[in-house]
């Protein structure tokens, strides 16, 4: 493919005029907060080299060219654009090899920012992360269960708070803010007690919209299980496995579906909503039964557990990363949980045949291990002939999965190669 593409995705073949372009690369007026129809998105062939620059760490660009297939002075075009607008930087230069040597580049983590806002059932959370990833500012609040008008005070304060940190030019690179939270707030009520008023007022209340009237960037909105799998996605293990199925563990179970390297979210964005799937089940009478993913690996069944033995339970959301002894109540939960995550890992690869499973959820990272370990061993029970084998294995990114997936999603809009995530907010969204 050596060609490159103008502002309307049109192809045309470099010519010499290219070493024009090259002197010529500066840093353009790169304002984020326009929206996706502006220069903040990149032209293709760039995001198809920031997104390699990404999964790789980083590349000199003899190798870009390799792995792309763009001749290598498209390279040196797109190289000296990038540069030019503070997204890449020039690392040491490799030595040891014949001829001049390589200098590889890496993402400039200073490059853009986003912010993502997680809304559970039990704690909110803001994240200022980097155009690498790195987390710089986390605000976590928890509570009894979430209102409109709290959540709207957080994010009001919150914002404040994480841009209170930066300067003015590292504001004006805020791509965007990504919004994670379950569909359907409202339908809450059997499974943690959120009062009906309350329920009602999340059903006339348009998040987004909210949200977006509280700050000046474009702000996307998507389902806090699937964010976490495109936290995965970009961050975690995800970035070297092209097909994988995901299940995020918080107070409901959900999930998210990889393939060909992009989140797959299907017709209505409920692709991989994994805590929908029918397992078995035993009656009151110990007669075999269905129920949903969602009432047997769900943390919500570990609180309801301590507190009808007399127990605080605010630590499972207060402190996600440290659990501290809960004892028995504890493992047999992770019991259930890998019972019913290993039923529905076999089912799910019978109908879409990834090779990977990756689970994570909001626990401590020695939970993480043990449920992996289990669903391993409870897979490994069922009689699967005719199934090709799936490799289990744990997520990279952990309880803060949902609120980092969220603000990755204007960094996918803005700076990876599919660009069918910039059109899929509507989708979303409904």
């Amino acid at each position: 493919m050596n060609s490159l593409e103008d502002g309307n995705g049109a192809e045309f073949a470099p010519t010499s005029r290219d070493s024009a372009a090259v002197s010529a690369a500066r840093p353009r007026l790169l304002d984020f907060a326009r929206g996706t129809n502006q220069i903040g998105v990149r032209l293709y062939n760039e995001r198809l080299v920031l997104s390699l620059i990404r999964k790789e760490g980083s590349l000199p660009k003899a190798e870009i060219a390799r792995q792309t297939g763009l001749s290598a002075q498209t390279i040196t075009v797109i190289m000296r654009q990038l540069e030019a607008d503070g997204l890449v930087l020039k690392q040491s230069p490799q030595r040891g090899k014949v001829g001049q040597p390589s200098v590889p580049f890496a993402l400039n983590r200073a490059g853009a920012y986003a912010i993502g806002l997680k809304i559970g059932r039990r704690s909110n959370d803001l994240v200022l992360i980097d155009l690498i990833g790195g987390v710089r500012r986390l605000l976590h609040e928890a509570g009894s269960y979430p209102t409109p008008t709290g959540v709207s005070d957080f994010v009001t304060r919150g914002i404040t708070e994480l841009t209170g940190t930066l300067s003015t030019g590292e504001i004006e690179r805020i791509c965007g803010l990504g919004i994670a939270a379950p569909f359907e707030l409202w339908n809450w009520e059997e499974q943690i007690g959120v009062p009906q008023t309350v329920l009602e007022q999340w059903r006339a209340f348009d998040l987004k919209e909210a949200v977006a009237g509280m700050c000046p960037w474009p702000v996307v909105f998507c389902n806090d299980a699937t964010t976490a799998c495109a936290a995965e996605l970009v961050l975690g293990s995800g970035a070297h496995m092209l097909d994988f199925l995901y299940f995020f563990i918080g107070s409901f179970v959900g999930g998210g579906l990889v393939l060909n390297g992009h989140l797959h979210l299907g017709r209505t964005g409920n692709a991989g909503a994994v805590g929908s799937m029918p397992i078995a089940a035993t009656d009151a009478d110990g007669g075999l039964t269905t129920q949903q993913l969602i009432r047997s690996a769900s943390i919500y069944l570990l609180e309801q557990t301590l507190i009808e033995g007399g127990r605080d339970a605010s630590i499972l959301w207060r402190s996600p990363d440290d659990w501290g002894d809960l004892g028995a109540p504890l493992e047999a939960w992770i019991e259930q949980v890998a019972a019913g995550i290993a039923y529905a890992t076999v089912a799910a690869v019978a109908v879409v045949d990834v090779p990977a499973v990756v689970i994570d959820g909001a626990f401590p990272a020695s939970v993480r291990q043990r449920i992996v370990e289990r669903v391993n061993v409870r897979c490994a029970e069922f009689d699967q002939r005719g199934l090709s084998a799936v490799s289990i294995s744990e997520g990279a990114i952990g309880s803060g999965a949902r609120a980092v997936g969220a603000a990755c999603l204007p960094l996918l809009a803005n700076f990876a190669r599919d660009r069918s995530v910039l059109f899929k907010e509507v989708m979303l969204a409904n």
